[in-house]
This record gives structure tokens, sequence and C-alpha cells, in this order.
């Protein structure tokens, strides 16, 4: 009985551990993403288009505000950034989502 219980508490803490392991590792990831395409908040969009390319889609938000999509994949999993640009045609907002 001890002998199992053991093993049990051995298993909980490794499989515990592994998963602390992968949080921070995508944390990481999340936090060189935001801090490499941060870059651009503050900048024109021309310097955006520059660097990474043409969008995916764009469309206007409700503000008035131009959005530019940038959708890739990367080992099967979809990514996407979004970008807003107000009228004076500069940076204001990035975000992103299922970027590793």
């Amino acid at each position: 009985m001890n002998n199992k219980f053991i093993k049990f508490l051995l298993i909980i803490f490794i499989l515990s551990t592994g998963c602390q392991t992968i949080k921070k590792k995508s944390d990481d990831v999340v936090e060189k993403e935001n801090e490499k395409f941060g870059m651009f908040v503050g900048k024109p969009v021309n310097e955006l288009r520059l660097e990474i390319g043409a969008p995916s889609s764009d469309f206007i938000s409700e503000n008035g505000n131009e959005i530019l999509v940038y959708k890739t994949k990367k080992y099967g999993i979809p990514c996407e950034r979004k970008f807003e640009i107000n009228s004076n045609g500069t940076v204001v907002k990035f975000s992103s989502s299922g970027c590793i």
C-alpha cells in the first residue's frame, strides 16, 4: 500500500513540474513576441509593412481605425497578429493570439 502511494505521489510531482516548465516556456515566448512586435507601436505603418510585409487582411474598426491582420501557422497552430493604425498612419496597438 505504501509503495503504491509513493509511486502515485511521484507521478503527480513529475506531472506538475512538467506543466510548470511548459507554462514558463510559453510565457517566455509570449514575452518575446510582445517585445518584438510591440516595438512597432508609435511608429508609422510604413515601417511595419516594410518589416513584416503585406497583411493577410485588413478592416476598419468601430472607432474608425484600420486593423491589419497577419495570419501564419507554425507546427499546424494558427497564429494571428493584429495591429491597429490610427488616422495619422501610426501604429497604436498590437495584439496576438495563438503565436508560439
